[in-house]
């Protein structure tokens, strides 16, 4: 009576190597699917970080030339800062009270909504 350790054929010999084979490519597409991933998300962060520290930069020179240009104006060594200050504020306190979260959220919502299977190449 054969059993089922008993049958080791040529025929089973590469039937389990061809599905450790298959394995094995499955967890290095994973692994090079996984590496892509990352790398996008490196080159967006890094690109959205460059574009950032640059709009800071142009509103803060802007800010700056502003404020300048309305001391000018007012024949005044400072009312021209304090006018642009006081627009920021202006902004700060509308941003706080009139901006919902829900729109930040349903922004993040339409940009995020499963990406993780429009990205996924498999059927």
């Amino acid at each position: 009576m054969a059993t089922l350790t008993d049958d080791k054929t040529p025929h089973n010999d590469s039937l389990i190597s061809n599905l450790v084979g298959y394995l094995d490519t499955r967890i290095d597409i994973v692994r090079l699917e996984t590496q892509e991933k990352v790398k996008g998300i490196f080159v967006s962060t890094v690109h959205g970080v460059a574009l950032g520290v640059l709009g800071f930069l142009f509103i803060i020179f802007g800010s700056i030339y502003l404020g300048l240009v309305l001391n000018d104006a007012l024949n005044s060594p400072s009312a021209g800062f304090g006018l642009v200050a006081a627009l920021y504020l202006v902004l700060a306190v509308l941003f706080f009270v009139g901006v919902d979260k829900k729109l930040f959220q349903g922004v993040a919502d339409k940009l995020l909504n499963n990406t993780i299977y429009k990205s996924d190449k498999r059927a």
